[in-house]
Parts: C-alpha cells; sequence; structure tokens
C-alpha cells in the first residue's frame, strides 16, 4: 500500500477555504468532508489538505493552533512542470482571494513563488530545471554560470 499525505490546516471559513482550493485546480473528496473540514485532493488520490475549521483541528492535538495569518507552521512546497505553470496557479490563487506575501525567487536552476491561502496558510509552488534535479543546483549553477539571473 502507498504511503498517503495528509496536510493539516486551519481555517476561519470553511466555505472560503474549499473555493479558493478549489479555484486552484484541485477537487473536494465529498466522503471526507462535512461542516468541520474538506478533504482536499492535492494529487491522484496520494496526498491531500485536510482544510479542517480551528476548533476541530483543535481535537487532534493538545497544543495550541497557531494563526496562520501571523504565524508560519509549516510551507509546504509543490513543484511544477514549468515557471509558466507555476505563475498560473499563483495567478488564480490570488484571483480567488489568496495573497503573495513575497516577491517571486530566482535562483537559476529553481523559480519559486509563495501563495497564501485566504487564511494566511503557506503553499510555494516551484519549478526545477531538470538537469537540476539531476546533477544537484552547483553542478547545474556551474554550467550555466553565465546565464543565471540574481536572486530576487
Amino acid at each position: 500500500m502507498a504511503t498517503n499525505i495528509f496536510v493539516n490546516f486551519p481555517t476561519s471559513d470553511l466555505e472560503r477555504a474549499k473555493a479558493f482550493y478549489e479555484a486552484l485546480g484541485y477537487t473536494i473528496n465529498p466522503m471526507f468532508t462535512d461542516d468541520n473540514a474538506a478533504c482536499v485532493v492535492v494529487l491522484s488520490d496520494t496526498i491531500y489538505f485536510m482544510v479542517q475549521t480551528r476548533e476541530f483541528l483543535a481535537t487532534f492535538t493538545d497544543k495550541q493552533i497557531i494563526d496562520p495569518a501571523t504565524q508560519t507552521g509549516a510551507t509546504i512546497a509543490l513543484s511544477q512542470d514549468s515557471r509558466e505553470d507555476v505563475d498560473a496557479i499563483v495567478a488564480r490563487g490570488l484571483e480567488a482571494g489568496g495573497t503573495e506575501p513575497r516577491p517571486a525567487q530566482d535562483y537559476g536552476f529553481m523559480y519559486s513563488r509563495d501563495l497564501e491561502d485566504p487564511d494566511g496558510n503557506n503553499l510555494s509552488y516551484l519549478y526545477m530545471a531538470p538537469e537540476a534535479v539531476e546533477k544537484g543546483p552547483e553542478a547545474y549553477m556551474a554550467e550555466h554560470a553565465a546565464d543565471a539571473p540574481a536572486q530576487a
């Protein structure tokens, strides 16, 4: 059996959160969605975001639930097939009420943009050159030193 990944996010408005994640192109699994939580299918039934009301999420831990608008609990990084795909998904997220907390980061071998959902949960979308994945960032940058952009 494959390992499934469930990332739990707090939300103050479940309906708004569901609309945001659907605008990114993800689907909601109705079998695991109710008034307390929404199961967002991110990748082919193996990776899910469980967007939960703060009160419901608190039933799974004895620790304080952070306010993602002012604190970072985790940054979730999701790779894309191209820089254009990174820009496209961030654009959809911005149109759906998300925010971009900082400028795009261009490291030459990797391009990334952060997107915060309406609650402030951080998603980082990135594209990494296949050669950098294969050889490692240092080798890739050494081969492409002349055309590497300055870090944003």
